[in-house]
């Protein structure tokens, strides 16, 4: 047995060759698409930088994400379900949770999208890329932002798509960058937060207070005044509206917090602020949204006071230390950042 690959195009000019007609009964076709998952897209960039000269460079977090994204966009169809677009498709097909949709619903957007991922750009072109973007001179450390300036221009020096192929795919690195944008302001909201952590533990302590008391039907006693009051729901909806918890969704979203509080306790381990990611996120975009004046500010300020230099010290050595960012794209992302936040 013989085993050979070969790409589409060339496959198609194999088979119409009238001399090739007698192999062609004996050939068995396995259509292996491009990779669709994004994750996935990445560990492909991944291994390939590693096997390459350039393992001396920094590679910020979420650079090769961006380029994944671009890809995985250019290599997906349309869905004609109504509230379906391309990036909710992409995130579906990553095993993202995508509001108004679940996970059983990828195998019916496969099903409607047949021939899904055999064409689209293809890993070398990102690859060839991001190589162009390292080997700049004096280049240590390279972002988001510089990869999929690389892909951009890379578009005009392609010989062999159409405009409005280069116009698609222009629109794919606009949306690419678009989903970056949330990520760096989340990056730099959770550094911040993390600076102010204990204000987040006692705005999470004080949630679960109300929770527990309005999923029991009790009162909630002032720890100050020893008074006992009703939940605070004002304080409750400010926080679940921030991950879009409705309304008619906050006595079921309460009380899964309250199992999970249950189901802790029951195994002797303590629920805290790390236990639950939604809740979590939605305590640290509360605490944000308080804190955005103060963000703004102090990463728009081009002469910081002591104050607004030590809390911009602490949001960067966090970074480096838990996020996986050097010096350079740590600085770089505090102000870009600054600038998405101070639009």
């Amino acid at each position: 047995m013989i085993v050979a690959h070969t790409n589409e195009a060339e496959y198609r000019a194999f088979i119409s060759n009238k001399k090739n007609e007698a192999l062609q009964s004996r050939i068995i076709v396995m259509p292996i698409p491009y990779n669709l998952k994004v994750s996935e897209e990445v560990k492909i960039y991944e291994k390939l930088i590693r096997q390459s000269a350039l393992t001396d460079i920094h590679i910020a977090p979420y650079a090769l994400w961006a380029a994944a994204i671009f890809s995985v966009l250019s290599r997906l169809k349309e869905s004609k379900k109504q509230g379906m677009d391309l990036i909710k498709k992409m995130k579906l097909y990553d095993g993202e949770s995508v509001e108004g949709f679940k996970q059983k619903d990828v195998a019916e957007l496969q099903a409607e999208a047949e021939g899904e991922g055999m064409s689209g750009v293809d890993p070398r072109y990102v690859i060839n890329r991001i190589s162009s973007a390292l080997i700049t001179k004096d280049t240590k450390c390279i972002n988001a932002l510089d990869i999929l300036r690389a892909l951009k221009e890379g578009l005009d020096q392609h010989p062999s798509i159409t405009r409005d192929e280069r116009e698609k795919l222009l629109n794919f690195i606009v949306l690419a960058r678009k989903e970056y944008d949330e990520v760096a302001k989340k990056e730099v909201q959770r550094a911040f937060v993390y600076s102010y952590e204990e204000s987040a533990r006692t705005l999470f302590d004080n949630y679960l207070d109300n929770v527990e008391a309005y999923c029991n039907g009790v009162k909630v006693k002032d720890p100050i005044s020893g008074e006992e009051l009703d939940p605070d729901e004002k304080l409750m909806r400010s926080i679940e509206e921030q991950i879009g918890v409705t309304e008619n969704a906050k006595k079921s979203f309460r009380e899964e917090i309250l199992i999970r509080l249950s189901s802790y306790a029951r195994k002797g381990k303590k629920f805290d602020y790390n236990s639950h990611e939604r809740l979590r996120e939605a305590i640290e975009r509360k605490l944000f949204a308080d804190l955005k004046d103060v963000v703004k500010i102090t990463t728009s300020t081009k002469t910081p006071d002591p104050e607004q230099l030590k809390r911009i010290n602490a949001v960067i050595d966090r970074l480096i230390s838990n996020h996986g960012y050097c010096p350079i794209c740590a600085n770089e992302l505090l102000k870009y950042a600054g600038s998405l936040l101070n639009r």
